[in-house]
């Protein structure tokens, strides 16, 4: 027989990590201030996905994080004006200053 969820329980976490709703609420900001539009937003992330999926990837939560970064960088780079090397520098800048800074302190460029 089926029980209905106990209404007095906490609810389940939506995001196995923060930077998953951030980066799906970077997304919606993008589009909510008109820097993408929400059609092709879908559309990279659709792509992403199937890309992901044609290379092996398990259908996964895990899968579709990676797609979201993954769609996040290329509509960034076509509809924004970065460029790939812009962007690889602008990551590695942001991977140096996280490693060299101590446990509990804010990473700074």
């Amino acid at each position: 027989m089926f029980q209905p969820d106990d209404p007095l329980a906490p609810p389940a976490p939506v995001f196995d990590a923060p930077w998953q709703a951030q980066a799906l609420a970077l997304a919606d900001t993008m589009v909510r201030t008109g820097h993408i539009t929400a059609q092709d937003w879908g559309d990279t992330l659709g792509a992403a996905l199937k890309a992901a999926a044609e290379a092996g990837a398990a259908d996964t939560a895990d899968t579709y994080y990676s797609a979201v970064v993954t769609a996040l960088e290329q509509i960034t780079e076509a509809q924004i004006g970065i460029t790939s090397d812009a962007r690889a520098a602008r990551r590695s800048a942001w991977e140096d200053a996280y490693r060299r800074t101590p446990h509990g302190q804010p990473v700074e460029l």
